[in-house]
């Protein structure tokens, strides 16, 4: 089956644009994480990952994120793009 898209609308951006292979870009909007009220990275320096029919993926600097609300884990992910 294939996909049937939905046209954006203005102001918008289709997943469907977006190239194969994936594309890093810098990107200067404020990006912020919160949770339960607390801020745990706030940026204005952060890199998006655009690739086709998915929605874009957002990085912090780590220098950005405050490391002091994140617990280490054992688990481990690999992606085929970005290691």
């Amino acid at each position: 089956m294939r996909p049937n898209p939905i046209p954006p609308k203005l102001g918008q951006e289709s997943v469907w644009d977006y190239p194969r292979p994936a594309v890093l870009q810098d990107t200067n909007k404020h990006l912020k994480v919160i949770c339960n009220g607390v801020v745990l990275a706030e940026t204005n320096r952060g890199k998006r990952v655009l690739e086709t029919s998915h929605p874009p993926t957002y990085y912090f600097p780590p220098e950005d994120v405050k490391l002091e609300y994140l617990i280490e884990s054992s688990r481990r992910g690999l992606c085929e793009w970005k290691g």
